[in-house]
């Protein structure tokens, strides 16, 4: 059986969900993009000097694209996943003749769609701030992408254990924002202590964060292998615990 229709139609219901409403999903991230540039980048910048050869500016501006994709793929999927559930148009699906790996990904692509675009709207703010280069573009476009699917991934379990629309807000507020700023984006790992830079380590974001910035300015603290490794390694298992939750119904069949 085709489920071309069934996953198009999910797909093309996510991105019509944010785009519809695109001063309250994609104009923010523009905002709060241009305060980081001007606050750290120009003018805290400035008296930083560079960091292992470059720019503060340019040091933060994969970081800061980073942080935009992260948040709303995740948000993205976390909200419209549970409001599809308080909706209980949730019951729909799943007497429908569509397999759980239909709705997983139709959802999942959703996310990784605003994901993109938010970094797109980022990426043109930074250039009023700074010329972006390129060192590896497959490299920056994969970490994007994959970035994008860990966090959406993330997102779609959070919304299927939310039993509240105050669930859904705990872990980006506790969890994503501590780990997003602790994970590099303004700062380099080297400048900490020995037993912070080995705690930093334990930080997924970390690594994500430095693969973008070696694919757009060559700089990083860590492997790129390990980096991809780690991430595809968590998007696999996200992928069978979402799944799997699907399968055996959780917090989504009374």
């Amino acid at each position: 059986m085709n489920y071309r229709i069934a996953f198009l139609t999910i797909v093309t219901k996510e991105i019509r969900r944010f785009t519809r409403i695109w001063p309250q999903t994609l104009l923010p991230p523009a905002v709060s993009t241009a305060l980081y540039f001007l606050i750290f980048g120009a003018l805290i910048g400035k008296r930083i000097g560079t960091i292992d050869g470059a720019q503060y500016m340019d040091f933060i501006v994969p970081g800061v694209i980073l942080m935009s994709v992260i948040s709303h793929s995740y948000s993205n999927v976390v909200s419209s996943f549970y409001s599809t559930k308080f909706q209980r148009q949730i019951e729909e699906l799943l007497v429908s003749p569509v397999p759980n790996w239909v709705i997983l990904g139709g959802y999942v692509c959703g996310g990784i769609a605003r994901g993109l675009m938010v970094g797109m709207v980022v990426s043109f703010i930074a250039l009023f701030f700074t010329a972006l280069s390129l060192h590896n573009a497959w490299i920056a476009l994969a970490v994007v992408v994959l970035t994008a699917t860990l966090f959406s991934l993330a997102g779609f379990i959070n919304a299927v254990f939310a039993d509240s629309f105050d669930d859904i807000s705990l872990i980006p507020n506790f969890v994503l924002t501590p780990l997003s700023y602790l994970g590099g984006v303004f700062y380099s790992v080297s400048m900490l202590p020995d037993v912070w830079q080995k705690i930093s380590l334990g930080n997924p974001i970390l690594y994500l964060v430095n693969a973008f910035r070696y694919g757009l300015i060559g700089i990083t603290d860590v492997n790129i292998e390990l980096a991809f490794a780690m991430t595809g390694g968590c998007i696999v298992l996200l992928t069978l615990l979402g799944l799997f939750l699907l399968h055996r119904g959780v917090g989504i069949k009374t």
